[in-house]
C-alpha cells in the first residue's frame, strides 16, 4: 500500500471515525493483513484483484454456475465472503463464487460517469477470465451485492442484461433509475431493513452515506418490476413476525421481482455474519439471504435475448 494512501486512511480513521492515532494505525495494519485476494487481471490498464472460491465438488466436465459477489463500500473481498457466507451455499450446491475488489482508498464501486465504464469493463473481463479457466455455464451467471455493491449490481444489470441470469441485492440504494429502462428484463431478489440508517427504507438523504439522497425502496423495486414488464399488483406474504415478502410475477421472460422487507432490520445481511450493531444495526437471522437468493437464481437461468 502506498505511503500516501496509508496517510489518507489513517486520517479518515483518526478524524472522521474519531479513533486515537495508535488505534487507527492498528486498524490499518489489520486491514492490510486480512485484505487477501488470490487473483488479478489487467482491465482498462488497471490491475484489479479478486478472491475466487472453488468448491471441492467442482467438476470441469460439467458446466458450473458462477455467483459474483460485490462488497459494500470500504469493505474488501475477504470480509464480504465472511458476511454473506456464499461459500457455504457453494459447497452445498456446487457453484463458483468470486469476490471482486473495488478500487480507491475507500474501495467504492463507481456507479456513474466514466468510472461506471471502467467497472463494467472490469466485470466483463473477470467473467471472460473465469470462463477461460473454468467450465462456467454462461446461462447461470448471477450478480449479488451488498450496499454500494448492491447499487453496482443494479447498474450492471441494466448495462449487461444479456450476460446475467438474475441479480440479488441486500441494503442496496437506488439514487435514481432512468425514466426509460429499455434494457432486457433481469430477475431481481432484494432484501432491505426498515431501520437501515445508511440507506433509508423510505428514501431521502442519508447522513451516514455522505448526504446522498436515495429513492424509497418500494418505489425503485416497483419501477424495476415495471422495467421487467410485470403485470398486475404484487402479492405480499408474511414470512415471519418480522419479515414480509412482496412478489411481482407474470413478468416478461419470467423475470420475477421479489422484495423481502425486514422489520427493524439494519444495514446488514440477513442470516450472514453479524457486524457490530452500533455500526450497522440489527442483523436478522430468521432467514438466510444467500440461501433464498440461490433458490431464486436456480429458477432463473439467463433467457436468450
Amino acid at each position: 500500500m502506498k505511503a500516501k494512501t496509508k496517510k489518507i486512511i489513517i486520517g479518515l480513521l483518526a478524524t472522521v471515525v474519531g479513533l486515537p492515532l495508535a488505534f487507527a494505525l492498528g486498524v490499518l495494519g489489520w486491514i492490510s493483513t486480512v485484505n487477501r485476494t488470490n487473483g488479478a487481471i489487467i482491465s482498462s490498464g488497471e490491475t484489479r484483484h479478486y478472491l475466487l472460491y472453488v468448491p471441492s465438488t467442482y467438476n470441469r466436465n460439467r458446466p458450473t454456475p458462477l455467483v459474483i459477489s460485490l462488497h459494500a463500500a470500504s469493505f474488501w473481498p475477504a470480509l464480504q465472503m465472511q458476511v454473506d457466507r456464499w461459500n457455504e451455499e457453494a459447497d452445498k450446491h456446487g457453484f463458483l463464487v468470486v469476490y471482486p475488489s473495488a478500487t480507491g482508498v475507500l474501495r467504492f464501486w463507481r456507479t456513474t460517469g466514466a468510472g461506471l465504464e471502467l467497472e463494467g469493463r472490469f466485470v466483463c473481463d473477470l467473467m471472460a477470465k473465469l470462463e477461460a479457466s473454468y467450465n462456467i455455464d454462461p446461462a447461470r451467471v448471477y450478480i449479488t451485492g451488498y450496499s454500494n455493491g448492491g447499487s453496482m449490481a443494479l447498474t450492471l444489470a441494466c448495462r449487461l442484461p444479456r450476460k446475467v441470469g438474475a441479480i440479488g441485492t441486500v441494503a442496496a440504494g437506488a439514487r435514481s433509475l432512468p425514466e426509460k429502462l429499455d434494457s432486457a428484463p433481469v430477475p431481481l431478489i432484494s432484501f432491505h431493513g426498515t431501520a437501515d440508517r445508511a440507506i433509508p427504507f423510505g428514501g431521502g438523504r442519508s447522513k451516514i452515506s455522505f448526504g446522498i439522497s436515495f429513492a424509497a425502496v418500494r418505489d425503485w423495486v416497483d419501477k424495476w418490476a415495471q422495467r421487467n414488464g410485470c403485470d398486475g399488483a404484487p402479492v405480499e406474504t408474511r414470512i415471519t413476525a418480522n419479515i414480509s415478502r412482496l412478489a411481482y410475477s407474470t413478468c416478461s421472460d419470467h423475470a420475477d421481482v421479489i422484495l423481502y422487507t425486514i422489520s427493524l432490520g439494519g444495514h446488514s445481511w440477513p442470516g450472514g455474519k453479524p457486524l457490530p450493531e452500533w455500526y450497522v444495526g440489527r442483523t436478522n437471522n430468521e432467514i438466510k439471504a444467500s440461501s433464498l437468493m440461490w433458490d431464486f437464481f436456480v429458477q432463473h437461468p439467463r433467457v436468450p435475448k
